[in-house]
């Protein structure tokens, strides 16, 4: 019979498993949203891309993986009932806002998890602080970065291509917008993808099952398959919030919006920072609309995305905290 122990740690690669699977249908929208909704590849088309580049995304690069396995806490003051617990609040908010069709953080909500799960077993003194305050920053700078690219790479296409006749630059650019979500397909499995594999780790050196932090291969090929995996199923409420509630786009938009929000993504993945392809996604379409005036937007999501970006992280460290509190006693004394 497997030691309990052993069987918590197969829990807990399950669970990040399925949070990865969850985290590819929830941000689904991030990459394909805008080429559905101005109709530059269909939706069977755009999936597939999206699925397979994903995969490949998240093969190029462990930089993320790293800072979310050992900069927000050290592995060694993390037991398995931890990770567990901050991957079950994840996957709650995660499930919350896939279901009212609200785009939030999957990033955000397994780093408020982290946290909220080492809180109830360890306190605050073991959060490494300076770790978390650079993820703190880049949930205030991407999408800021997001907003602003996009805006003056739409505000540049305007003039540039001032006397074209719109349908003129629109079937042009709907064959460039295909290049520009493969782009931001890939971009977002180079990001997302890791979060997964840096818990899985945490739970393995915690485990004693590798001696130093490192991402064996297994954990990454298992969490960049289980995402694409996710994304192929899609998530159709958020597709049709970021693609055409928030504002309407036609190809040129799209091309702008996911050009700059995947420079965005590959900049902090290749500087090893946990972000929201989320966040940067929903900004930069901000920036498209803001380009063609305020009426463009449609300011009642925009509110319901930036609550959700406010609540998620200290909604999943909240339930997270809840979670070890509940499992703790039952699992932890064993």
């Amino acid at each position: 019979m497997l030691e309990t122990p052993l069987i918590l740690l197969g829990l807990v690669v399950v669970a990040a498993l399925a949070f990865d699977f969850i985290n590819g249908f929830h941000d689904t929208a991030n990459a394909i949203a805008t080429c559905i909704s101005t109709r530059a590849l269909s939706i069977r088309n755009a999936i597939v891309m999206a699925a397979g580049l994903n995969f490949v995304g998240a093969l190029v690069s462990t930089h993320v993986a790293t800072m979310v396995g050992k900069g927000i806490v050290d592995p060694g003051y993390v037991s398995q009932t931890v990770v567990l617990s901050a991957l079950l609040g994840a996957i709650f908010w995660d499930l919350v806002t896939w279901h009212y069709g609200i785009p939030s953080s999957s990033s955000h909500a397994i780093i408020g998890g982290i946290i909220g799960a080492v809180i109830a077993s360890r306190g605050v003194g073991v959060l490494k602080w300076d770790g978390i305050s650079k993820i703190v920053a880049a949930i205030v700078i991407s999408p800021v970065g997001g907003t602003i690219i996009a805006f003056l790479i739409m505000v540049v296409i305007f003039w540039a291509f001032r006397g074209f006749h719109p349908s003129t630059l629109n079937r042009g650019f709907r064959k460039l917008q295909i290049v520009s979500a493969a782009f931001m397909a890939f971009s977002h499995g180079s990001n997302d993808a890791q979060k997964s594999m840096g818990v899985i780790t945490m739970a393995l050196v915690s485990y004693g099952a590798i001696r130093t932090f490192y991402i064996p291969v297994w954990v990454i090929l298992s969490c960049a398959a289980a995402m694409a995996l996710g994304t192929a199923v899609g998530g159709w409420r958020i597709i049709k919030t970021v693609g055409s509630d928030f504002v309407k786009l036609q190809p040129v938009h799209g091309f702008c919006a996911e050009t700059s929000s995947a420079g965005v993504i590959l900049t902090a993945s290749a500087l090893g920072i946990p972000i929201s392809t989320t966040h940067v996604i929903t900004s930069a379409i901000l920036g498209v609309g803001l380009s063609q005036g305020r009426r463009k937007v449609n300011w009642i999501v925009g509110a319901r995305i930036v609550w959700a970006w406010v609540l998620t992280i200290p909604a999943s460290a909240a339930t997270s905290y809840v979670a070890y509190r509940l499992l703790a006693p039952a699992l932890e004394r064993i």
